[in-house]
């Protein structure tokens, strides 16, 4: 009967949190405030020139706008767009309905982007393909701009083998008798609405993964930043040493890492009715007469890999999001990249992973079967107390917890393993939703991609058979005919809950169950044996 009331209590605690999320998603959290628009740094209008060059190394290409210097396109080399697709993951894009580049450059006083300019400085570049070489560790791709006066302004990308963090230097060569005064910005520009083909959150149900803006400061390791506040002008605009800005989505993100100790500002801004931004701009910069003066950043494109990210900049590695089970997933996936570099699997890894939460839980469920079986042997002594005292319900339970207390019993002894079980089953899902190394992970036969739902519907079926199997063990225990036909429907609501599921998730919760069938076999049958002796 434990078992059964333990299926109610995990669907209220699960149905209880997806409204507490979509709660918290109607809250704001963020430091933010209205701008006016003369404070919006860098509202570029949308660029109809076209120059680009081709640059390659072994995980990504990028195509560079010359007009202007912006990163239009990137594609990640060693991920496809999608399961059966042979082509590379596009995370930067430009498109008739969608956009989303990096931008960067130099404004104020003497520099080359301000929000009043139309047209971007139109770079040159010794030629248009420039691929990093087999045996190079390097590729460096400089593109120059001579103004009027004869300044000249020189942007470097320079890209390393096997990273997807690119270094962005501005080398400015002041041949003039004044004092140049300019400022490096960064900005993150994308298309609020996600084209269908590109919404990886339309077939997940239930929770889905953030999709929007970024950042971490002096103040604030790592902070959310919703586009429809954006879209509502509730701005974010704060000063800060330090930090990064970013936008984020499922597996893969884009950020920029400003370098220096100097103070940079990070805003948010809606740009028209289609696009959002966000930035950072540094302080103002100043360069000598005849003087050359270096300033850079780092820009990361590409899948959220948390090494390499934690490595380029701090906390850069939070935007993996685990959500407030955080630090569950993180160890659930420390074991888990363990496991699969022994097996070689990341579905037997799951399935190796659901046997050691259960061998660890094991004491607490035996504790419950415990429970249930002296409930059990008292069920004529509770009858006959609800036969002397029905007329009077107060009494009753009274009596009913005192005969508990006799016989040492604790009648809510059956709720804790499932409260361990419930947050261990959400901090796999976000782990399966947020971990770029199980997106299109192959298990066994049908099964090509684990962070996604079973496309035959096998696993949600054979999850279903298993809890079936475990409320026939254990209907003997149930009188009460409307609670037994409520049981023998939760299989199918489960199932039906569980078909969008990652078929990830589905695996453990059926493997789980499998060893719940095991377990109970065995704990009973000592159990029955015991009392008959």
């Amino acid at each position: 009967m434990a078992r059964q009331r333990n299926f109610f209590i995990f669907a209220f605690l699960f149905v209880s949190f997806l409204l507490w999320q979509a709660w918290q998603n109607q809250f704001v959290l963020h430091h933010r405030k209205n701008i006016p628009e003369n404070h919006i740094f860098h509202n570029i209008h949308k660029n109809q020139q076209k120059d680009y060059i081709f640059v390659k190394n072994d995980v990504i290409s990028l195509n560079i706008n010359l007009y202007g210097g912006d990163i239009e396109e990137a594609s990640l080399l060693k991920y496809k767009e999608n399961l059966h697709s042979l082509k590379p993951f596009k995370l930067l894009e430009t498109n008739s309905n969608f956009i989303y580049h990096a931008q960067s450059g130099l404004s104020g006083k003497n520099g080359l982007d301000d929000v009043n300019i139309h047209h971007r400085p139109h770079y040159s570049a010794t030629q248009k393909f420039f691929l990093l070489k087999k045996n190079d560790t390097k590729l460096s791709i400089p593109i120059t701009y001579v103004n009027p006066q004869g300044i000249i302004y020189v942007k470097r990308f320079v890209l390393k083998a096997g990273e997807y963090d690119i270094q962005v230097e501005h080398d400015i060569y002041n041949s003039t008798d004044k004092n140049l005064e300019l400022k490096m910005f960064g900005q993150l520009k994308q298309t609020m609405q996600l084209p269908k083909i590109k919404d990886t959150n339309a077939n997940h149900f239930g929770l889905q993964t953030f999709r929007g803006a970024a950042y971490s400061s002096i103040d604030e390791k790592y902070k959310k930043y919703k586009f429809d506040n954006i879209v509502k002008h509730e701005n974010l605009y704060i000063k800060t040493q330090n930090g990064w800005i970013a936008m984020l989505q499922q597996y893969f993100s884009t950020a920029w890492i400003p370098h220096g100790a100097s103070q940079n500002s990070f805003y948010t801004s809606y740009l028209d009715h289609s696009d959002v931004a966000i930035g950072y701009q540094s302080s103002s910069i100043h360069v000598l007469p005849h003087s050359k003066k270096t300033i850079s950043s780092t820009l990361w494109i590409g899948p959220e890999i948390q090494n390499k990210m934690a490595a380029v900049s701090p906390y850069l590695d939070l935007t993996i999001d685990y959500g407030w089970l955080w630090f569950l997933s993180q160890p659930l996936f420390n074991l888990l990249s363990f496991l699969y570099k022994i097996i070689g699997n990341w579905g037997f890894s799951i399935i190796i992973i659901t046997f050691i939460v259960r061998a660890l839980t094991y004491p607490l469920t035996k504790a419950q079967y415990l429970s249930v079986s002296k409930m059990r042997f008292l069920q004529p002594k509770i009858n006959l107390l609800k036969e002397r005292f029905g007329n009077d319900k107060k009494r009753m339970s009274q009596e009913i917890m005192l005969l508990y207390k006799k016989e040492n019993i604790n009648p809510f002894s059956g709720f804790l393993p499932v409260f361990i079980q419930m947050p261990i089953f959400l901090s796999l899902y976000y782990m399966l939703m947020s971990a770029v190394e199980l997106r299109h992970a192959n298990f066994i036969f049908w099964i090509k991609d684990l962070s996604s739902q079973d496309p035959y519907y096998i696993l949600p079926i054979l999850m279903g058979l298993t809890m079936f199997v475990i409320h026939r063990m254990s209907s003997n225990n149930i009188s009460d005919p409307v609670h037994n036909k409520i049981m023998n429907l939760m299989p199918i609501i489960f199932t039906i809950f569980f078909l969008w599921f990652p078929s990830g998730l589905v695996l453990y919760y059926m493997i789980s169950n499998i060893v719940t069938i095991i377990q109970q076999r065995f704990i009973f049958s000592k159990l029955d044996k015991k009392n008959i002796k």
